[in-house]
């Protein structure tokens, strides 16, 4: 989509749409009443005739208005109360839906709802990633035909910003708008195709196009000869080759800097292993590398923007299948870190491959800070169900960062308990540790197993189990989360 920024009247903007709010008393905003009193009250008269009453996201498209330039006229509502990020992005997704079959531009007069909490740079992002997620389609596998393209409605091509110059904030949500919609596109594929080779050939295509960015791919056989014992038991159940991805952005003057990591979950399907999960919604399963998926759309985002910053990208990807040689209840493994670990339940696996993975970017890349994303239990779904993602850490200037990217971006998370008291659930007389803690405090346990591979360096664990997918039937589908959240913590370092 391509961005303008207009200081036109509002009778006046060029455009196939243009979008104007009114609030729940029917009071027009400034530019919806030039609008009115060019067409002489129509829209007035709309608001008394009950064609539209101003509450939160109602919208009323008309055509054809008389006396103003633009082909249409979108009414919007914004409710009767102070918006919040929450409610300001349900009128910006109404906006989208609502114009999303029109082709041509959209111009929009949203600068007056800006206030100290919400000003209009933030406003401009949200419409532009908004715009996107109206716009996403998923292809990959369901191709459109000929016949089909004619049929669809054309989309919006253009947005024009009614206010001040913001186009670097409309950039910027354009960026994050591809990351999200590119991480919902890998989430979506099927396991047959979004193998960990495939998630390795992204990442060589991202170093392909961009001179600061490297991409290094170690597959299963040197993890296991460097003594990754822990991601190896998950990938060796497979025909599929495991691999640890690491995607380097230099873009900090100093080429020393230390890096700030995020570290994603790339299972790219999980039937459990030996601990083989129920039949009923197991396609789901190939969600389970949308940890990945988050990790690989923040990158293209950030290196579009080209912040002066460090950054590494890192992804651990493996298959968890039933094997003959695959991992047992019961086996004991050694880690990169020399730790011992007692397999009680292999369907617990993604802290398995993060835990090497850990170990792997701490020793040599010597971060100044680690957040790991992963669909990681089904506690944390039960727990927060799908609008919170699980935020655990026991560093409070980390934890802070993440929750204010997250106000900020509605990319929400919650955040749960990571006293030391729970590590005892993890004791095992066989091992170091045990991959699982029990039937209670499944997040926290999972969170407190990854802890004991972090000492000494500032690190957050996100669990992503109930917001990276949702939906049934047509409506199913990877969100794109927290790609958004992830973008906004890491301009803010």
């Amino acid at each position: 989509m391509q961005y303008q920024v207009s200081n036109n009247a509002a009778a006046d903007v060029q455009a196939s749409c243009i979008v104007v709010t009114l609030d729940q008393s029917g009071k027009l905003s400034d530019a919806a009443q030039a609008i009115n009193s060019a067409s002489n009250g129509f829209l007035q008269a709309r608001v008394e005739a009950g064609d539209i009453s101003g509450k939160l996201a109602e919208t009323l498209l008309l055509p054809g208005v008389a006396g103003i330039s633009a082909a249409r006229v979108l009414l919007v509502g914004v409710g009767d109360k102070e918006l919040n990020t929450t409610s300001a992005i349900k009128v910006l997704d109404a906006i989208a839906s609502a114009t999303s079959k029109q082709s041509g531009s959209v111009a929009v007069s949203l600068a007056h709802l800006a206030d100290n909490t919400l000003n209009e740079a933030w406003w401009a992002e949200q419409t532009a990633m908004a715009f996107g997620r109206a716009q996403y389609r998923f292809t990959a596998t369901k191709p459109v035909t000929e016949t089909e393209a004619e049929e669809q409605p054309k989309q919006a091509d253009t947005l024009i910003w009614l206010g001040d110059d913001v186009s670097s904030s409309l950039e910027k949500g354009e960026a994050v708008a591809q990351g999200v919609n590119y991480a919902r596109d890998l989430g979506n594929l099927p396991g047959n195709i979004c193998t960990p080779s495939y998630l390795a050939e992204e990442a060589e295509k991202l170093a392909a196009d961009n001179a600061n960015v490297e991409t290094i791919v170690i597959d299963e056989d040197q993890m296991e000869a460097m003594g990754a014992g822990a991601f190896v038991s998950v990938a060796k159940g497979s025909i599929e080759p495991g691999k640890l991805i690491i995607m380097k952005y230099q873009g900090a003057d100093n080429a020393d800097e230390a890096p700030h990591m995020i570290l994603g979950k790339g299972i790219t399907f999980d039937t459990g292993g030996i601990s083989l999960k129920p039949g009923a919604k197991m396609d789901e399963m190939k969600y389970d590398m949308c940890g990945a998926a988050s990790v690989l759309g923040a990158m293209q985002a950030m290196v579009a923007l080209q912040p002066k910053q460090n950054i590494i990208g890192m992804i651990t990807s493996a298959e968890n299948m039933p094997a003959g040689h695959a991992s047992k209840p019961g086996d004991v493994v050694t880690s990169l870190s020399g730790k011992t670990i007692e397999i009680l339940n292999t369907d617990a696996e993604g802290r398995l491959v993060l835990c090497d993975a850990l170990t792997y970017g701490i020793n040599h890349f010597k971060p100044a800070s680690i957040v790991d994303i992963a669909t990681l239990t089904g506690a944390c779904m039960a727990a927060l169900g799908g609008v919170n993602s699980g935020l655990f850490t026991q560093d409070e200037s980390l934890a802070d960062e993440l929750q204010n990217a997250a106000r900020y971006s509605n990319d929400k998370v919650w955040r749960l308990p990571l006293e030391d008291d729970y590590q005892e659930l993890l004791d095992t007389n066989f091992a170091d540790m045990a991959n699982i803690g029990g039937p209670l405090a499944g997040a926290t346990t999972a969170a407190c197993f990854l802890a004991r591979f972090t000492e000494g360096t500032p690190w957050a664990h996100l669990d992503i189990a109930g917001t990276a997918w949702g939906g049934a039937g047509k409506s199913k589908g990877a969100s794109g989360r927290p790609v958004p959240l992830l973008v906004n913590y890491l301009l803010a370092k």
